[in-house]
């Protein structure tokens, strides 16, 4: 039977580095509507998670489908949590998959989010995710951009801001030329079970040493698969973020 995915956007206005980044106007659409609208052309099922009635306004204005979410969680994974729970409600769906995407990536590849079901074709995949080549010396000494460590089965093993393995015998500048290292692409899929279930965990000691949450379901034995894309990402994170996106679109006559 063909499984049914749900496609989840978590939203907040209160970023630290970016408030009200969701709702701000690119190519004459609010961010969160290019998301929103690059999911619906692969999947069904989109809906917008947030806690701001502001979002949940301009969604309902663009004819988006929007679930309000409690103020408290601490991540987007909490967030879809919640938002699973009340879309199953409110729908009288269940859904095999929840895919979490990023909000602040307003020209995410559609042919990402194909890419992370193909996680799910094999059967002892709990959480999937997506990792790209890093090709930047920058990008590998990034706190910012984690980095991931794979076993022989396309499994992640580690996350981690540094960069990791360390290449002993090497220069720091000859590191990316002995050894193929990958960033953390921020899109996650879970078993919807699964979802709910890792909620609920406690945070682990490698979670809080590195502030990545990954690291508390790698601790707690889930299996995490791996998919490598060659698309770079425009996520925006910050208005400088911002003001780079605009200059490639400028560039592209858009």
């Amino acid at each position: 039977m063909e499984k049914q995915f749900l496609v989840l956007i978590p939203a907040r206005f209160g970023s630290t580095r970016f408030p009200g980044k969701p709702l701000v106007k690119i190519l004459d659409k609010p961010m969160i509507q290019h998301v929103y609208e690059r999911a619906s052309q692969v999947f069904e099922h989109v809906y917008i998670a947030t806690d701001d009635e502001r979002i949940v306004n301009t969604v309902e204005k663009f004819g988006g489908r929007v679930v309000t979410t409690a103020e408290t969680h601490q991540s987007g994974t909490d967030r879809c949590a919640e938002a699973l729970r009340k879309v199953e409600v409110a729908t009288g769906k269940s859904f095999d998959v929840v895919i979490n995407v990023q909000g602040d990536e307003p020209f995410i590849a559609t042919d990402q989010l194909q890419l992370i079901t193909s996680c799910f074709d094999v059967g002892d995949t709990d959480i999937a995710t997506l990792v790209k080549r890093i090709d930047k010396q920058t990008d590998l000494f990034d706190v910012n951009k984690p980095k991931v460590i794979l076993n022989k089965r396309h499994q992640a093993i580690y996350f981690s801001r540094t960069p990791i393995p360390y290449m002993r015998s090497k220069e720091e500048s000859q590191w990316l030329h002995n050894h193929v290292y990958y960033k953390h692409i921020g899109m996650y899929a879970y078993k919807s079970a699964i979802l709910k279930e890792i909620t609920l965990l406690p945070q682990g000691n490698l979670e809080k040493a590195e502030a990545l949450e990954q690291l508390r379901w790698i601790e707690n034995g889930f299996t995490i698969a791996v998919k490598e894309t060659d698309t770079e990402n425009m996520a925006i994170d910050t208005p400088a973020d911002l003001k780079y996106v605009e200059s490639v679109l400028k560039e592209r006559g858009l």
